[in-house]
């Protein structure tokens, strides 16, 4: 009995040592990552297992080849609890890295969510407020004149086309978060798409005083759903426009690269600033611009969801959306599954 003592003391003492050491490591590696932390532990483990074993068995007084077949045996069961220890690490932090995104991706979600109900809220509650005093107004038959009368109706028009669209972005926008956008996927020339979008886009332009320039060949097609794609190229060029100051110019093109098709829109915006880059395709976020609609007839500010919907509609479709800046302006880049030829014949054209 006095034997078995003495041994569980030796070892107690020895791996205590080499435990109390291990803390000390562990405190100085404090902001290092979980793996680091498990595999120092596992190695404090061992060692303070090979210590005891080492201690009890010179206690013994084993026979030289003895010890070295308990060493053998320890370090081999060492090197499996290490190699364990190292994939489970690895698993751990990938594990903690996966969280912290997800909790950092649901914070930025529900701020944007929270932004988005703010600024929807008052981009409804301004128009509406000038409808009714107008509308009001024409009732009560304060204003007489049939040229007030008319300005009156049109500014009802444009407010009204105003608020149908940012509902219709809202509807779009909510489509595509609950995975209700089901995509008719057909060969689409790329080309007869932007021709269409730049005739939609041409009457913003020209009051902009924009001038909105096409590359004539080098049009790809592209494997989309043609109504979604139409509103992601429509999106980006009316966003152009939109930030860029008059006498700007819009230029879009587009190629192909291995299995992909791309689209590229630049403006001359003056560029974005570096900070709001990773926010630009955020649902809700407009930049330092003003949260006011544009004054009537002009009434071209958005609810801030353009360029979310454009990202939201290309990740449907497999592809991916960027935004750099260039020397005096930005540059949206869209990438989609296309053919790998492009359609020489086709021109999309330019409008100045």
């Amino acid at each position: 009995m006095t034997d078995l003592l003495l041994i569980a003391l030796y070892a107690l003492l020895s791996g205590g040592a080499v435990g109390a050491a291990g803390m000390l490591v562990l405190r100085r590696l404090a902001g290092r990552s979980i793996t680091v932390h498990v595999c120092v532990l596992l190695v404090v483990t061992v060692a303070a297992v090979v210590a005891g074993v080492v201690t009890v068995a010179t206690a013994m007084f084993l026979s030289a080849h003895d010890l070295q077949v308990v060493l053998l045996t320890v370090t081999a069961s060492a090197a499996v609890s290490l190699a364990v220890g190292v994939t489970f690490g690895r698993r751990l932090a990938a594990a903690a890295v996966w969280s912290a995104q997800a909790r950092d991706r649901e914070r930025r979600l529900e701020a944007g969510r929270r932004e988005l109900v703010a600024w929807v809220s008052h981009d409804l509650r301004t128009p509406l407020a000038g409808l009714r005093a107008m509308a009001e107004a024409l009732e009560d038959e304060v204003v007489a004149d049939r040229a007030a009368v008319a300005d009156y109706h049109h500014r009802i028009r444009v407010e009204t086309d105003r608020m149908t669209r940012l509902v219709d972005d809202l509807f779009e926008l909510s489509r595509i978060n609950a995975g209700a956008l089901h995509l008719a996927l057909a060969q689409v020339p790329l080309g007869d798409v932007v021709s269409d979008a730049i005739a939609a886009t041409a009457p913003l332009a020209a009051h902009r005083r924009i001038r909105l320039v096409a590359a004539e060949s080098g049009w790809p097609t592209v494997l989309a759903s043609e109504p979604e794609l139409a509103r992601v190229v429509t999106n980006l060029l009316v966003n152009s426009v939109r930030y860029t100051p008059p006498d700007g110019s819009v230029h879009i093109e587009a190629g192909h690269d291995d299995e992909n098709a791309w689209l590229a829109v630049t403006d001359t915006c003056g560029g974005i600033p570096e900070d709001d880059l990773p926010r630009v395709f955020d649902v809700a976020f407009r930049g330092s611009r003003a949260r006011t609609p544009a004054p009537a007839p002009t009434a071209t500010a958005g609810g801030g969801l353009g360029l979310a919907i454009v990202r939201g509609l290309v990740e449907a479709h497999g592809g991916q959306v960027r935004v750099d800046n260039t020397g005096n302006g930005c540059r949206f880049v869209v990438h989609l599954p296309g053919a790998p030829g492009p359609l020489p014949r086709h021109r999309a054209g330019s409008i100045a």
